[in-house]
């Protein structure tokens, strides 16, 4: 019964009422009063704090205020570690290349077979030590015949994707995002979609990925207004759905340079968007493995 009269005495506290009256110092007259309890009080207060909470969230994800965070992603230094890893990545490669070129002068040297550039790094090679291999010189001479006629072919894998052997040409060329936003549909080559689309906002400009020779710009029924670019190794991009074409058949581009103003032209369009595609050896990669769009 105690613990019950306590309950009812601290709750008859909480909706106790008290007036909170403003008065003239001179005169002593009321200028304003408000009637208040306790818990009127705790649940403004609480509200004021949820409402502050929730503007201080907006107001920092939503302005630049949250790159002087620390700790916040900033996208200029995401967009410049990956530069800085495509820069690695490279440089890993060419360190490759001269080690292998030097052990071939020490191969050579010591009348030793010369190491293929195709040959996998001694950490990946798999230890069948109890397989013996005999080649001869007929084996030897039908696979130089076989690699020679289908060095320039293109074949996918079992995901419908280049082999990394076809790739690996362009991997370090600095791919420029030709537009920063949303991707609503993906590379898929088993539903014909041979590109990505990226969502576009009003008037926003189209830039180059490389640098290039604009081969194509024309107006297609189910495309709109096209323009497609010749760039070096025999890769070709085309920029589907623009608005307006900034760039003539024959000018010359460099990476970054306006090309286009996005829109939604042709038949095949659900809002404003890029669709984007790399033909490389006139075949299609998937863009998103060469460049950050988001």
């Amino acid at each position: 019964m105690a613990k019950s009269g306590n309950r009812e005495k601290w709750y008859r506290k909480l909706r106790s009422k008290y007036r909170l009256a403003i008065f003239n110092d001179q005169t002593f007259e009321e200028r304003f009063s408000v009637r208040l309890t306790r818990l009127n009080v705790i649940v403004t207060f609480l509200s004021l704090g949820i409402i502050f909470i929730i503007f201080t969230f907006f107001l920092i994800a939503n302005t630049p205020i949250r790159e002087y965070i620390p700790g916040y992603p900033n996208v200029e230094q995401r967009k410049q570690l990956y530069r800085l890893n495509i820069i690695a990545d490279s440089l890993l490669n060419n360190l490759r290349q001269k080690d292998l070129y030097i052990q071939n002068i020490k191969n050579i040297i010591e009348d030793k077979e010369i190491v293929d550039e195709a040959a996998v790094s001694p950490e990946h090679v798999p230890g069948y030590d109890t397989i013996t291999l005999h080649k001869s010189v007929e084996d030897s001479l039908l696979r130089a015949e076989f690699e020679s006629q289908n060095m320039y072919n293109l074949y996918f894998n079992e995901y419908g994707q280049l082999r990394e052997s076809s790739r690996s040409s362009i991997r370090s060329f600095n791919f420029f995002a030709p537009i920063n936003g949303v991707i609503t549909s993906r590379f898929n080559v088993a539903e014909k979609h041979y590109g990505t689309d990226i969502v576009a906002s009003h008037n926003e400009a189209v830039k180059a990925t490389l640098d290039g020779t604009v081969i194509f710009t024309d107006w297609t029924l189910e495309t709109g207004y096209v323009i497609a670019i010749q760039h070096e190794r025999n890769l070709v991009s085309f920029y589907k759905h623009n608005s307006v074409l900034l760039k003539n058949q024959g000018e010359h581009v460099n990476a970054g340079d306006p090309i286009a103003i996005a829109g939604e032209s042709g038949e095949l369009i659900s809002g404003p968007h890029l669709h984007f595609e790399l033909w490389f050896n006139g075949t299609p990669i998937n863009p998103e493995e060469y460049i950050i769009f988001e």
